[in-house]
């Protein structure tokens, strides 16, 4: 099998989920198997794909950092390595100045530079510079309430890194309901923003080369339906066709120096008016309806990466379709009883895009229904 792209070696690094998957699947599918080095998380998914060449089980990023460095560290050529998780792209942030000479993964030039806009209101105040609307927003420790705050409003950890991610979240209507909440936040800081009652939500799946200077966007996604405090897993996926929030998002990565894949998302309030929530500096978990689109974008990164350049040429246009992330999107409708199994298994078979059932690499999905409950 082969797991090289022009000499160098192809690694997917990240906790097991169904989000390395469709990295494995982009890269499978265009003629790399890659190396993956799958975290413990919950049950296999993405080490059952048939496209992986050779999979290393580790209980940890550390350990998983440790193997990548004493089996592929002394390669000569610097294999490529990939994420779809905070933490791993975090850690490899910290640890950029030892990494860099043995690989080549997403970064932003220097130790620490990922990290510091992983913090949301770092990165909430370079959108603001770079002419985005924001949400007024407090950071505070946890169990401070500012004064002044205008409810309802939303919790959020203020580095995925720092709790427990969407454990953290809460919308609280009252102060009584916040200090409720702190009482349950893992993390030590909390950002707290004034919760809108949204119209929708917007996510723009890409990546970056060449320090941030050249972009490309692969799919934009709003959702079907909407979840309080939580995201939908049930999308129209879309050209990005706006051409001022494409600059903009292009001056931020430019000035940050990123190059990696990402999502850039924002919140779409009634009126229509979009405000920028947060960048996610790894794929998301939407990462394979760029490849349904046409552009795989973890093969795409490899190969742009390699020229130093993005070409124009593989940015594509498509039309609009759905996708699904089916186990969660039975899970809030049917288990939830929004909808019958039978309206729900239409609105399945009718979606382009899915991100367990593959035809041509079906184990991952076999497990997944063997365990459904599991997965929910």
């Amino acid at each position: 099998m082969n797991n090289r792209y022009n000499g160098r070696l192809v690694i997917v690094f990240a906790l097991e989920h169904y989000n390395p998957l469709g990295l494995i699947r982009s890269l499978g599918e265009n003629g790399i198997n890659p190396i993956y080095i799958s975290v413990k998380r919950r049950g296999p998914v993405a080490c059952l794909s048939r496209y992986v060449s050779v999979c290393h089980h580790v209980d940890s990023v550390e350990e998983g950092y440790g193997l990548l460095v004493s089996t592929y560290g002394n390669e000569g050529i610097k294999p490529y390595v990939l994420f779809s998780d905070d933490k791993s792209v975090g850690y490899f942030d910290l640890h950029y100045d030892e990494a860099k000479d043995k690989f080549i993964f997403y970064n932003a030039g220097k130790n620490g530079r990922v990290n510091e806009f992983m913090d949301k209101e770092q990165i909430l105040r370079l959108a603001k510079k770079h002419g985005f609307n924001v949400l007024e927003t407090h950071v505070v420790n946890t169990g401070e309430v500012p004064n002044g705050l205008t409810y309802p409003v939303i919790t959020k950890d203020i580095n995925p890194n720092s709790g427990s991610w969407k454990s953290d979240v809460y919308v609280c209507e009252d102060e009584a309901e916040l200090r409720e909440a702190f009482t349950k936040i893992s993390s030590p800081v909390v950002q707290i923003q004034r919760f809108v009652d949204k119209k929708n939500e917007y996510a723009i799946e890409g990546f970056t080369v060449d320090h941030g200077r050249q972009m490309l966007i692969g799919t934009a996604l709003s959702w079907k339906y909407l979840i309080k405090g939580y995201y939908s897993p049930y999308h129209d996926v879309a050209m990005m066709k706006d051409v001022e929030i494409r600059k903009k998002m292009q001056a931020m990565f430019e000035e940050i120096g990123f190059e990696g894949l990402f999502e850039v998302e924002f919140l779409i309030d009634k009126e229509d008016t979009y405000y920028f929530l947060e960048t996610n500096f790894r794929a998301s978990a939407w990462n394979y309806s760029s490849t349904v689109a046409g552009m795989p974008l973890s093969y795409l990164w490899v190969k742009s990466m390699d020229a130093g350049r993005v070409d124009p040429s593989d940015e594509k246009q498509f039309e609009n379709f759905t996708d699904m992330s089916e186990v969660i999107d039975y899970g809030k409708r049917v288990k939830g009883r929004m909808v019958s199994f039978a309206e729900w298994l239409k609105d399945f078979k009718e979606a382009k895009g899915t991100y367990y059932y593959n035809k041509n690499d079906m184990a991952p999905f076999e497990a997944l229904y063997e365990h459904w409950d599991e997965y929910m």
